[in-house]
């Protein structure tokens, strides 16, 4: 009878293992899925992007406002807008937001367009414009993404080193090169690295979460 019941007990036991283990490997599937579709959606966007950029008239890029902005519905797309603004220059949007210009990691092999605001949908699109004078402009300008386990947007900032490039794409086709020169981590409420002063030059930080979610990774880069 004792053996009767440690048999089941071993069968259930090897179903219960069996399942978790199913269960992981389609959660890394998915896990991995998503990022090639992340990436895909980003890469056919660029595409178009850089092609129309490169064409585009030389126009200062600013943002007016600094404040971090509030939800805004979305639509589903992702090919570039071609509608123009009101100073002449193209809009591009991507997935119902609007398009700031791109950033290229070599380091970690990313590559995505920088949304115009962080808002908790816009950080599982893009990565996004935070705070500070805009994209390529005088100052710090602070772009934020999520740390994915998968590696998508920020999820490889940890293996960055001082003296590693970024490249930054403004909507008037500007591209400049700005190379890493601190890194750390803080606390999640701390915000003196938005509001740093450059000596007048341009530089941009970006932000993301900890692998634990206990800290942020910040990191600054200069021109």
């Amino acid at each position: 009878m004792f053996e009767g019941k440690y048999s089941k007990f071993l069968t259930a036991l090897l179903i219960i293992v069996i399942i978790a283990i199913i269960a992981l490997i389609g959660f890394i599937v998915y896990d991995f899925y998503r990022k090639y579709d992340i990436d895909k959606d980003a890469q056919d966007f660029m595409a178009g992007y850089e092609e129309q950029v490169s064409s585009a008239p030389k126009i200062d890029n600013t943002v007016e406002d600094n404040s971090v902005p509030t939800m805004i519905d979305l639509v589903n797309e992702v090919k570039p807008d071609n509608t123009t603004s009101g100073s002449g220059q193209k809009k591009y949007t991507y997935k119902g937001f609007n398009v700031l210009g791109t950033i290229e990691i070599p380091k970690t092999g990313i590559k995505y367009p920088v949304l115009d605001r962080v808002t908790p949908k816009s950080l599982e699109t893009s990565v996004a414009y935070y705070y500070g004078p805009g994209l390529n402009e005088i100052g710090n300008t602070t772009i934020s993404g999520h740390n994915y386990r998968n590696g998508a947007f920020f999820g490889k900032n940890k293996r960055l080193a001082n003296g590693d490039k970024i490249y930054i794409t403004d909507n008037s086709g500007n591209k400049v090169t700005y190379t890493i020169y601190n890194i750390y981590q803080t606390t999640p409420d701390d915000a003196d690295y938005l509001t740093r002063d450059t000596n007048g030059a341009r530089e941009i930080s970006l932000t993301t979460c900890t692998d634990d979610s206990k800290a942020r990774l910040i990191i600054w880069a200069k021109e």
